[in-house]
């Protein structure tokens, strides 16, 4: 186990390395800060001065090995658009997206497990003919396209919801709804195809042989193991959660971390667009190395190989 762990730390460590170059060569490509935050007519000594003060007059190298020291020494930068430090930005900005995902996650996770779990128990019987159609459409409706129209219907004509921003427990429904059709609609199929399968082993079988309760044929014996594809599925959908829902947050006015990125791209914020990338891909590392424990927790053949 212990050696699965530094495996995967490993490959982390290697891939945030190889991400981060990716990523601070990529960001000055969009551009100065330097001609966006001086105005049209500043002299050429205002333009030196400033270029100078944010190092960018370096060589990239040389740009990267200081922003790397200081990385090393927990010091992310200043933002240029807020004048906060650039971890400040992300720390308020991330919790607001997790929280999001993670409700948005939980009730996706629940609903489906227990819709799919049914379905499978007749295939191609009508709750299953209808669990499958819903979640199939839910699936496949644009997210940006339903949230527009949960606003125009919801908050707008009739006027039940607010449009955007957090606050109490109505400013939830909308972004919540939004962005928990798709996971729900993936994981239902995924929970159904997985639970017809372990269904038909002959292990459940003999289970009903012996006048063991449906209830707990389904939920005790055949569901734990057919959790293996319901749990990669959902650290994937965890992982796109936790680097932020940039379209929902946008449409939403949610201050997460996706939204914060948009800003920042469009401000030319270096200093909190690689603080950003770096956070969300640490943690996406570390739900990476958590789904791989639930599997070995999950199945002892994991923990076998």
């Amino acid at each position: 186990m212990f050696a699965l762990i530094a495996y995967r730390l490993g490959q982390g460590l290697a891939t945030l390395v190889v991400l981060m170059v990716t990523v601070f060569l990529l960001v000055r490509l969009t551009g100065s800060p330097v001609d966006l935050y001086l105005p049209l007519d500043a002299s050429a000594e205002m333009r030196e001065a400033l270029t100078a003060r944010l190092g960018l007059d370096q060589p990239l190298w040389a740009q990267f090995a200081t922003w790397l020291g200081e990385v090393l020494r927990l010091d992310f930068g200043t933002s240029l658009w807020q004048n906060r430090p650039a971890i400040e930005l992300v720390a308020t900005a991330l919790p607001e997206t997790l929280a999001l995902g993670a409700i948005t996650l939980a009730l996706a996770f629940v609903g489906a497990v227990i819709i799919g779990s049914l379905a499978a128990l007749k295939p191609h019987g009508i709750f299953d003919s209808l669990a499958s159609a819903l979640s199939l459409a839910g699936a496949s409706i644009p997210d940006f396209w339903f949230a527009l129209m949960a606003v125009m219907v919801f908050a707008v004509i009739l006027g039940w919801l607010p449009t955007s921003g957090p606050g109490g427990p109505l400013h939830w429904v909308l972004p919540v709804l939004t962005l928990v059709l798709r996971p729900f609609g993936i994981l239902v199929q995924v929970v159904r195809g997985a639970m017809i399968a372990t269904l038909s082993q002959p292990y459940i079988r003999a289970a009903r042989a012996k006048g063991a309760l449906e209830r707990r044929v389904l939920f005790r014996h055949a569901l734990r193991n057919a959790m293996l594809p319901v749990i990669t599925i959902t650290g994937d959908l965890a992982a796109q959660f936790a680097g932020g829902v940039t379209v929902i947050e946008t449409v939403f006015g949610w201050p997460g971390i996706g939204k914060l990125m948009i800003d920042a791209i469009l401000q030319r914020d270096f200093a909190v667009l690689q603080a950003g990338v770096l956070v969300v891909a640490t943690l996406i590392i570390v739900i990476n190395i958590i789904i791989d424990l639930l599997y070995a927790a999950i199945d002892p053949r994991v923990r076998v190989s």
